[in-house]
């Protein structure tokens, strides 16, 4: 597993228990603030933002259960995962541990690499829940940056699509939040069933938010993906409209100067950018080409996607 950062707060009063966390990882990439009795930590923990609490079971003043409730309890700090360590009799006198609001625990005193494992599998467990979009659970901006980052310094040639939803404002103005959410969710299960299905062993979808996907995969996949993903969106998406609307070919909304207007059934723009030949330097540099392409590809009323053509001139297609 490779090295990782994080920041913990380690509350224990077992000072052997310390020293052997703290021997884990070296200061920095991983940091600790350790305090010995659970009234200390209150303040410092919840005023601090932090990637995991460990803790041991017996505390002074309230068990490492109690301690958790307490620091779930806080909205903030609720995704903050909460490991506990406690002894193979704790463990069996802890008749609650499975109603706990604890997000993993180690039985002392166990083998050193496991441990460590365990603490850096409950940071990751958090990091990947917290990023992942609330509506999609696709992967976030911090899991989607990482991705591109890593394929473009290795050189990796593949492509990515950069996914826009033509109109959806004013469908949402139209037919509130609640139907908005179920075109997104369409969104996503198209696009994700569609790289399954072209490249299912190499493949990356993420959500950026709203109505802004993100997929990747090989190069020589990218256009058949488009093609795909574009004729089952406009085949399902009208049947996300009233079928007034349906008849009538589009809505009546708001635009955003305020203005009431007429808009078409909702179209997808897709804009490729290749890393064909390792052209690319980072994912900045990615993102750019691909707005200028978003850009060309919503020129066209309808359904469209551009392929990134360095070297010569963009290719759109419908």
């Amino acid at each position: 597993m490779e090295d990782m950062e994080f920041k913990g707060v380690l509350l224990t009063p077992d000072a052997g228990l310390r020293d052997r966390i703290l021997s884990f990882w070296p200061d920095p990439p991983v940091s600790w603030r350790v305090f010995d009795k659970a009234s200390e930590t209150a303040p410092s923990f919840l005023g601090s933002l932090t990637d995991i609490l460990v803790c041991s079971m017996s505390l002074q003043g309230m068990t490492g259960i109690q301690l958790a409730r307490m620091v779930k309890s806080e909205n903030i700090y609720r995704q903050t995962p909460v490991f506990i360590c406690l002894t193979e009799e704790e463990y069996h006198n802890s008749l609650a541990l499975d109603e706990a609001e604890i997000d993993d625990f180690f039985i002392l005193p166990g083998d050193d690499e496991e441990f460590k494992s365990r603490l850096e599998l409950a940071v990751r467990r958090s990091r990947r829940s917290q990023d992942s979009n609330p509506l999609t659970r696709l992967p976030g901006n911090t899991s989607i940056i990482h991705y591109l980052q890593t394929c473009i310094e290795r050189g990796d040639n593949f492509s990515m699509g950069y996914c826009d939803l033509d109109y959806f404002k004013s469908f949402n103005d139209r037919y509130g939040f609640a139907r908005g959410d179920e075109v997104l969710m369409m969104t996503a299960r198209i696009v994700l069933n569609t790289l399954r299905l072209i490249s299912p062993n190499d493949y990356f979808v993420g959500h950026i938010g709203g109505d802004d996907f993100i997929f990747a995969l090989p190069t020589d996949m990218a256009e058949d993906a488009c093609k795909r993903i574009i004729a089952a969106f406009d085949s399902i998406v009208p049947q996300f409209y009233d079928l007034e609307d349906q008849q009538k070919g589009g809505i009546i909304s708001v635009d955003r100067q305020g203005v009431l207007r007429s808009f078409p059934i909702m179209t997808m723009s897709i804009a490729v950018v290749s890393n064909h030949g390792s052209k690319l330097r980072h994912v900045g540099e990615a993102s750019q080409i691909a707005m200028n392409l978003k850009k060309k590809a919503k020129e066209d009323p309808k359904s469209s996607y551009v392929l990134d053509r360095r070297g010569g001139s963009a290719d759109e297609r419908i």
